[in-house]
């Protein structure tokens, strides 16, 4: 074991000490009297303990302890290792700020607003009053989130979060609301339209029964029949209207729980063929089914299924040229995973800008067409609900003068064997 200077002087000293205190008991024992050798006693022990003082003080033989301790520095959050990656594997746009600069910004920040942001002063890369305002303001850390429209796109909505963190820098990030915003009108329009669609045949059934009370009115028979057929016509329309609601309601109270029956999806096509015919023969002998071969067997709920080939064919007769076909063809993907049915018209189509809304509720493309010919503007809006609780997807397709081509993907029975798609695949076609 190696010697250590200072272990040795404390050794000495310790000994010094004791020295001390043994003479001053042996000197006390000359002295003439009690109070003589009590005094030499206590001045022995008063020189020990100052040596034993000086003895146990770290400071004397240790200058780091007795040195100050200093607080660790503190980074900034930017400079701390892995960082850059951190902030890149957000999905929401961050900034880190010094003073009004940008430091940092992550790729969903960057890709928001503009690869050259790094550097620049935010109230130039985010031009909006009220960010504006909480930047410069020194409180913004005890500020909650703002409100923000327009950046990235006019619709967009945006809450900005402001923090302080150690080091000098600030935090801001940005999280898109639009699709909050979305639902919340999308829920207002329905309340909105809904009450609109019942009190508009409700307000006709109205004023036709007090024409009818009327006793010069209602003696005339003519005009006592044209009055209660449109009063029944309305009534029917109401009745088809509250049924379609509370069928997509109990849709997507059901939209969590995956059907789970089996379907002959082209015995389901064939009936629906069968009931347009009878219920309207003058176009539905335009219906022709095309059904392809080794189709893969299918679960679903049968009920939801027939209301949206319903729909659909509806549709398609409602709005397609009359005399033209309209087609159901239903054809399994090369693998035999999915099975695909496609409901094609020879109608006038649908511009372009309409078509990310067709299967919002009660949107129209023609609201006083789709109202004389008795649509509720609920149909595609339960289509797209059954078509996500089968777990499938839904295409549209349409060209202005040339027709539309509705397209539902869906997955067949993963418990089924799978073709290998090397075989043939001759269609069926039941025409009209």
């Amino acid at each position: 074991m190696g010697d250590n200077p200072a272990s040795g002087l404390n050794g000495g000293r310790f000994l010094f000490a004791t020295a001390l205190l043994g003479a001053g008991v042996a000197i006390s024992q000359f002295g003439s009297n009690g109070v003589e050798q009590a005094m030499i006693c206590f001045a022995a022990g008063l020189v020990a303990i100052v040596a034993m003082a000086d003895l146990s003080s770290p400071a004397k033989h240790n200058p780091q302890a007795a040195a100050p301790i200093r607080e660790p520095e503190i980074k900034p959050i930017s400079q701390h290792r892995d960082f850059t990656s951190f902030i890149d594997g957000l999905a929401d746009p961050v900034l880190v700020l010094t003073g009004n600069n940008v430091r940092r910004a992550n790729s969903a920040a960057r890709k928001l607003l503009g690869e050259y942001c790094v550097g620049e002063d935010i109230r130039l890369v985010i031009r909006h009053p009220a960010a504006a305002d909480l930047l410069i303001d020194g409180t913004a850390a005890a500020e909650g989130p703002i409100q923000l429209v327009g950046i990235g796109s006019r619709d967009q909505r945006w809450e900005m979060l402001v923090r302080d963190m150690p080091g000098g820098e600030r935090i801001l990030h940005l999280w898109d609301r639009s699709g909050v915003y979305a639902v919340e009108r999308m829920r207002t329009d329905f309340v909105a339209n809904a009450s609109h669609e019942l009190r508009t045949p409700l307000a006709s059934i109205k004023g036709f029964i007090e024409t009818l009370e009327d006793n010069e009115a209602g003696a005339d028979p003519e005009t006592r029949a044209r009055f209660l057929n449109v009063m029944f016509r309305e009534a029917n329309r109401m009745q088809k209207l509250i049924d379609d609601l509370i069928s997509l309601s109990r849709i997507e109270a059901e939209k969590f729980r995956v059907p789970d029956t089996p379907v002959d999806l082209p015995d389901l096509m064939r009936e629906v063929q069968t009931v347009l015919r009878h219920s309207q023969p003058d176009r539905g002998a335009d219906i022709v089914v095309d059904i392809g071969a080794d189709l893969p067997p299918l679960r679903g709920d049968r009920a939801q299924l027939s209301q949206l080939v319903h729909n659909l064919v509806s549709n398609s007769m409602k709005y397609g040229q009359p005399g033209t076909p309209v087609t159901m063809r239903l054809r399994s993907s090369r693998n035999g995973a999915l099975v695909r049915l496609s409901v094609i018209d020879c109608g006038e189509g649908i511009a372009p800008e309409h078509l990310p809304r067709l299967t919002e509720r009660f949107y129209r493309v023609d609201s006083s067409r789709s109202r004389a010919i008795g649509g509720t503007g609920l149909g595609l809006s339960i289509v797209k609900h059954i078509v996500e609780r089968h777990r499938g997807r839904l295409e549209i397709d349409s060209e202005v003068q040339r027709g539309t081509t509705i397209t539902i993907t869906l997955p067949a029975d993963p418990r089924a064997p799978q073709s290998d798609g090397s075989g043939a695949n001759p269609d069926l076609s039941v025409p009209a």
